[in-house]
This record gives C-alpha cells, structure tokens and sequence, in this order.
C-alpha cells in the first residue's frame, strides 16, 4: 500500500465511542443513580471521603476574595517595601496580601531596571 497525497488511509474514520473510555463514562453514566445512593448511604455512615465527594459536587469551596488595601506608600521601592512589611506585621493586611504586593513591588523593580538599562545602551549607542 503506497501512501496517495490528499487520500485518507482511513477512510471509514476513527471508529466511535470504541475507544476503552469513553466505554468507561458510558458505564459510569448508566450506573450513575447506583454510585450517588451509595456515596449517600456512605456519607451518612460516617465515611468522611464519600461526604468530601458529595459536598465538593453541591457545595463547590468557596474562592477567597480579595479585601481592599488601604495603606500609604510613598518613597523610594524600599521605603515601600518597608511600609508594606510594617503593615503585615501589624496587622493591618493580611500576610497573603503583604507577601503578594511585595512580589508586585520585586516585579516592578525589575521593570524600572531593565528600563533603565535599555536607555543607557541606547545612549552608548548614540540612539537618542
């Protein structure tokens, strides 16, 4: 058999609903009402997997939601970066929200950097 540009090799295509899982959701699906009794009847036995699969279905975890921040920041990046770890210290945001702005501030950093090295090879290269 000779490979022939532009004609399939298989022509009848792929063979559907053949392949080992989709046979394997079609035999879940079939005997879905049995599955979620007997998690049910788990659960209320006291099998703390079966009522974790059960509420993470009807009662999907809750996704935390951001607080606004209100401190001041003003001054160089450290003297931001200072106001933001006397702020988490103190309580005053939360150590999640300190340790991500500090992040922020590290990234911009990197930003303000890379930006001034680009002007100064710029000049070097007598671009400006």
């Amino acid at each position: 058999m000779t490979f022939i540009k532009g004609q399939s090799g298989n022509p009848k295509g792929k063979p559907k609903d053949k392949t080992p899982a989709t046979q394997f959701r079609k035999t879940i699906v079939q005997h879905m009402p049995e599955i979620i009794t007997m998690l049910v009847e788990q659960a209320k036995a006291g099998d703390v997997a079966a009522a974790k699969v059960l509420l993470e279905r009807v009662c999907p975890t809750l996704k935390p939601m951001a607080t606004p921040v209100n401190i001041q920041i003003a001054g160089t990046l450290a003297q931001q970066g200072d106001e933001i770890i006397r702020a988490t210290m103190t309580g005053s945001i939360p150590p999640d929200i300190g340790a991500q702005l500090i992040t922020a501030l590290a990234a911009q950093a990197k930003i303000i950097e890379i930006d001034e090295l680009t002007q100064r090879i710029e000049i070097l290269e007598g671009k400006k």
